[in-house]
């Protein structure tokens, strides 16, 4: 049958077998027949015979009697008012440019009848409307789009439909600026859906931000300026239906026809970057990626995918100050890959280590990089007559850089001039100056150590006063040596791979971390203990007083604005500190303030598991502890090596150190000079075992003769 009849519903398949359609004139009964627009090529069929001809019309004038079909106007009725058509206008409108500005509202909305409408329901057209079915006239792209990445028509609801791609009565030829499928509209048509949260956190991988990355790329900057040859998505995206690719084709990565399939990426770029694939593929990265390398790098390993920036930009990781670190050590310090593929370790570092590589880091944009020598897209091996770096074309590729350059200079080696194995005469001396270091500073370390135990031993020939009793002497020395252990132990948990944890704890191998957390935690423990031994003290007479005498004064203000007036020469005289200075007094209260915060955090952090779940702590507070026992360790080893060490050791008034803190005495005349508003205490001499003997000797005798009325001999106090 050549055509069928329109009753109130338009037959899809009516509109792919006719070029007529047949419309009744209202309250007349007559009949018009007017050529359809339609582009769709069934339609363009002509009726086999005049017969056929003139039984349609006789059918048509039957069908006209009973039923009357849909108008446009019809429709505007509703649809056409702007105040309440929704965004972005009247349908009407917006169809007078559209390419399907000819076509009838039914002829894509096929089971929308006036017959059936109910103007006064809240769904006029009935619960449920048929979607617009675009395959009815775009055969081939309907029979195309079977797949959207790794979604499949009728098998996800997220799947784009075409509307959301090409827009619906605002449908505009892709040449046209405005239209949704235009170059430079592109990437907003993508974003829609591929920058939805929502709807990309449902499919893996996370991907939240391609377009963005893309709109700041070299490709979207080009596109947004006008240049509409740029690749847009469509360029890299689209696969070959044929010979042909089609942006209704997009396949997944993991698709071996996908166009970002790893082994066709080359292509993919090839289509605008055709000679620079062409060297990249006579490159030994793209021979591998040729024979079937899955690990092989190819254009996005190194450019980027989305965010791909010109090698002149600085945040380029092909940029020459990043080329190096950024992108090929990553395959280049790889263990897995060196060995796969029997590649040298330990490149980056002997970059780096060499002039080109000290003077990069410095910032030099100029010096050499790994692609100034090796090449950027035909990178071949050493062995490669054709390769820039072949012996026999050393010459010429150091020339660039170096003109004149001679061949044996050329053909020196560049990785491992510092850190890398060397041989011959280099070695013999690295080895020679090696022994030379340490021969010769060690010999002046033991020389410096032999002049500061000299003047250490001259102290022992003064008079000194006891600073500290035995019991605060131990106290010291037991929150000295837990405190060093901390902070050794503590900062090697936080910097296991500097140099001096290796010389600590290198022995301790996969168990060295273990090792370390335990030392940690057993050293905690006694400073918590020493904490305590000094708690108890302060209750004794002798620790009460101590305690008073560490109370901030009043005088400690006058001391500290002396003191400073002093150190910039506007006061001839040091203020007279009593006991204890208030440089001493920060000291102890910061050990008190530090010693509390560092035992909570660490409590806090030692027993995590309990406190969350017993004690209900919320995990945000573990978080705040690990930063303030962090920091706060940070804050109380700087105070100790730039504020109590000078204090002790490299104060000129106490050099080369006030050695109370080893044995509680100190020589009676720095006392007087640090202390001279202190309390007087009394004087004592340091005796050998053999001055014992001779001073109990000779008051033997002393006591065997009458005294002779002498005046009594005074005592040093």
């Amino acid at each position: 049958m050549p055509c069928f009849l329109r009753t109130g519903k338009q037959s899809a398949l009516m509109r792919r077998n006719t070029d007529i359609q047949i419309a009744a004139q209202e309250g007349n009964g007559q009949c018009r027949i007017r050529s359809s627009p339609m582009p769709c090529r069934d339609m363009m069929r002509r009726p086999r015979s005049s017969g056929a001809a003139v039984l349609t019309l006789v059918l048509a004038v039957c069908a006209a009697a009973r039923a009357q079909p849909t108008q446009p106007s019809d429709c505007n009725d509703c649809h056409g008012d702007p105040a309440t058509a929704k965004p972005p206008g009247p349908p009407h409108l917006l169809l007078h440019e559209s390419i399907h500005k000819q076509l009838a509202c039914t002829d894509c909305h096929e089971s929308i009848s006036i017959d059936n409408l109910d103007s006064t329901s809240a769904q006029p057209h009935g619960a449920e409307v048929e979607p617009v079915n675009c395959g009815d006239c775009h055969e081939n792209e309907a029979e195309t789009y079977v797949k959207h990445g790794r979604l499949q028509v009728g098998k996800n609801g997220d799947l784009p439909k075409c509307w959301n791609c090409h827009g619906t009565h605002d449908i505009l030829p892709s040449s046209d600026q405005r239209s949704h499928a235009h170059p430079i509209n592109l990437p907003d048509t993508c974003r829609s859906c591929h920058s939805n949260v929502d709807m990309v956190a449902k499919h893996d991988p996370l991907r939240l931000a391609p377009i963005t990355l893309y709109d700041s790329s070299v490709h979207g900057r080009a596109s947004k300026r006008g240049l509409y040859v740029a690749a847009t998505c469509n360029d890299c995206h689209s696969a070959k239906e044929g010979e042909k690719r089609t942006a209704h084709r997009i396949l997944g990565a993991g698709d071996r026809e996908s166009t970002i399939n790893h082994f066709n990426i080359p292509n993919t770029c090839g289509q605008c970057h055709k000679s620079v694939t062409s060297d990249y593929l006579e490159g030994i990265h793209g021979q591998l990626v040729t024979r079937g390398a899955v690990d092989a790098p190819v254009c996005t390993h190194c450019h980027g995918e989305h965010g791909i920036l010109s090698p002149d930009d600085p945040n380029s990781p092909v940029s020459p100050a990043k080329v190096a670190e950024q992108t090929c050590a990553p395959c280049h310090e790889s263990v897995v890959l060196n060995e796969k593929y029997g590649v040298p370790a330990g490149r980056l570092r002997s970059y780096i280590d060499s002039y080109h590589g000290l003077k990069s880091k410095a910032g030099d944009v100029h010096v050499a990089n790994c692609a100034s020598c090796h090449g950027a897209h035909r990178i071949l091996p050493h062995t490669d007559p054709t390769s820039s770096i072949h012996a026999d074309n050393l010459r010429l590729t150091c020339g660039e850089c170096h003109p004149g350059i001679s061949a044996e200079l050329a053909s020196a080696p560049i990785h491992g001039t510092a850190t890398g194995i060397k041989t011959g005469w280099p070695r013999f001396f690295t080895i020679f100056y090696m022994w030379l270091i340490g021969v010769t500073i060690g010999s002046m370390l033991l020389h410096n150590i032999a002049d500061w135990v000299r003047h250490l031993k001259l102290m022992k020939t003064k008079p000194f006063v006891i600073r500290m009793s035995l019991n605060e002497a131990l106290q010291h020395w037991f929150l000295m040596i837990s405190f060093t252990v901390l902070v050794i132990s503590g900062f090697s948990l936080r910097f296991s791979e500097a140099w001096w944890v290796q010389v600590l704890f290198g022995w301790g191998g996969g168990e060295g971390f273990l090792i370390r957390g335990t030392i940690h935690r057993v050293a905690a423990v006694v400073f918590i203990l020493g904490c305590a031994w000094h708690l108890f003290y302060l209750f004794g007479q002798r620790g009460r007083r101590w305690m008073l005498d560490m109370l901030a004064s009043p005088r400690d203000l006058v001391n500290i604005k002396e003191n400073i007036l002093f150190f910039l020469g506007m006061r001839k005289e040091k203020p007279s500190f009593g006991r204890f200075t208030y440089m001493e007094k920060c000291e102890y209260w910061a050990l008190v303030w530090g010693g509390v915060i560092m035992t909570l955090t660490g409590l806090l952090l030692w027993f995590d598991n309990y406190f969350v779940t017993t004690w209900r702590l919320p995990r945000v507070l573990l978080d705040v502890a690990l930063v303030i026992h962090y920091y706060e360790a940070w804050l109380a080893t700087l105070a100790i090596l730039v504020w109590h060490i000078y204090g002790t050791v490299f104060s000129p008034g106490v050099y080369p150190m006030n050695p109370a803190w080893l044995t509680g005495r100190m020589p009676k005349d720095m006392y007087g000079h640090e202390h001279p508003a202190g309390p007087k205490l009394k004087a004592r001499v340091y005796r050998t075992r053999m001055e014992d003997e001779e001073e109990l000797e000779g008051g033997r005798h002393e006591a065997a003769e009458p005294p002779s009325g002498g005046a009594e001999s005074p005592s040093v106090e």
